[in-house]
């Protein structure tokens, strides 16, 4: 549905610094075409990076301010070792969030760099709700376009694939913005 306006993110470059219990990141990714730095701080990596983040993301994907990290885990997949030791097995990362509505989203991801996976999940959770916003905001102007073309069969349409985005986070304020431009 977005085409080209899917947003893609790949982590090239992760900095992690600890001290005093806190965490400060910076996270080089590329986005689209473009290649982005950003800065975060919290308590642990998962924070600090799902800060960096939104510092970029959340001034414009109002969703992003609604989801939640409920489940954070660490896992070890033994058999993949390499060395008799073990300290070179692929390590498991899987997130979990919750959106305004309580449902559960589940984000994964796997390498030999626990850090690295870390980071790649919570970008799956920004990707994942970004173009989820953008899927709702597409349709939300498909379908008016269709309620000012008298297309009732689009408007059916539009608002039932509307109805399966909303399943992701709420839209509340995205609507809210929406009527004060339209207002």
């Amino acid at each position: 549905m977005l085409g080209s306006n899917f947003l893609e993110l790949k982590l090239t470059r992760l900095v992690l610094e600890e001290a005093d219990h806190a965490t400060s990141c910076k996270v080089a990714l590329v986005e689209g075409d473009q290649n982005v730095e950003v800065e975060g701080k919290g308590v642990g990596a998962v924070d600090a990076i799902f800060s960096a983040l939104l510092s970029r993301y959340a001034r414009e994907y109002q969703s992003l301010k609604t989801i939640e990290l409920v489940a954070f885990d660490v896992g070890a997949e033994m058999e993949t070792k390499k060395a008799q030791a073990g300290v070179d097995a692929v390590g498991r990362v899987t997130i979990e969030i919750t959106n305004s509505e309580g449902r559960r989203f589940t984000f994964n991801d796997k390498s030999r760099s626990v850090t690295v996976s870390i980071a790649r999940a919570v970008l799956g959770v920004v990707q994942y709700f970004v173009n989820a916003e953008r899927a709702f905001l597409t349709l939300h102007n498909a379908r008016r376009d269709a309620l000012a073309r008298g297309r009732e069969d689009l408007v059916a349409r539009y608002t039932a694939e509307m109805a399966q985005v909303v399943e992701s986070t709420s839209y509340a304020e995205v609507i809210a913005n929406i009527r004060k431009e339209l207002g």
